[in-house]
């Protein structure tokens, strides 16, 4: 298993806050409302033999390389999407890869109209409280991006406490933002916080560490930005519906693909091999 999975043992542990940060009072009702009615729905039956009845995995995902993205044909690739399709194949069924707007995942996958949450997600306590999560398996941060000719004035949080920046609604980033007491503006997606500070409409953004490295610097998509530095630690995991059973079958699934050495293939391709986890054996 992978090295913290005790670390989860918080999962549903907080209660009944079922919305991402920035969600109102009537969104977390509806949540509830929706997960009654899927719980209610084929009672008794979990969500994998349900997946592998209707023979589809639907997984819930944004634009944010080096995670999901689109490649020249068209088709979700990125080291979370290649696995969630070996996760699929692994249950005997297709995957559908839908995108949908971050601040609203804990609804998405309540409604039904996901079956989980996979795009570098990562884990805190507000997440854990609203879904189940599986154990660990990339290491990231957040950190402050800024313009390239602006790297040497801002190396320190003090030295950004006074500029404008752009975040992802309901990401770790926002969660960042607020607690440092950053003034920001909430953007669609991380690709759209990177495209308010090229533009020049904000001061700094602040993403995940892996997408930095796969959009930010020279030889990359915005090669007039850099980061600076980092704000947190962090992990990454996959969210299900409370109570489903896809948990412990991700997990597993997760041990084996590492120990056969596919998903460090995969890590690699993508460029994200030093931030997995090792993983170890448990009695």
């Amino acid at each position: 298993m992978f090295k913290k999975i005790l670390a989860l043992a918080m999962v549903a542990a907080m209660g009944l806050s079922l919305v991402a940060c920035g969600s109102s009072d009537a969104e977390e009702v509806a949540g509830d409302v929706a997960e009654e009615a899927v719980n209610d729905a084929a009672p008794g039956l979990g969500d994998k033999q349900k997946i592998i009845d209707k023979g589809e995995l639907v997984v819930g995902i944004t634009d944010f390389e080096p995670m999901d993205y689109k490649d020249e044909n068209g088709e979700w690739v990125g080291f979370d999407a290649d696995m969630a399709r070996a996760f699929a194949e692994s249950l005997g069924v297709k995957v559908k890869f839908v995108e949908i707007e971050w601040d609203n995942k804990v609804l998405e996958l309540n409604t039904g109209n996901i079956d989980c949450v996979w795009n570098g997600m990562t884990i805190t306590d507000e997440v854990t409280s609203s879904m189940d999560v599986s154990s660990p398996y990339l290491h990231n941060s957040q950190v402050v991006i800024v313009p390239k000719d602006k790297v040497g004035d801002y190396k320190t949080e003090d030295d950004v406490k006074d500029l404008n920046f752009a975040v992802e609604m309901g990401s770790a980033g926002e969660e960042m933002a607020k607690l440092h007491e950053f003034k920001y503006t909430p953007v669609t997606n991380q690709a759209a916080a990177l495209m308010e500070v090229a533009a020049g409409t904000s001061d700094a953004a602040i993403i995940d560490l892996l997408m930095a490295g796969a959009m930010v610097g020279d030889g990359t998509s915005y090669d007039n930005l850099a980061y600076t530095f980092g704000l947190n630690d962090e992990e990454y995991g996959v969210g299900f519906r409370r109570g489903s059973d896809l948990k412990d079958e991700l997990n597993t699934f997760f041990t084996n693909s590492y120990n056969d050495g596919s998903m460090l293939k995969t890590a690699e391709k993508y460029g994200v091999q030093s931030a997995l986890y090792d993983t170890e054996e448990t009695e």
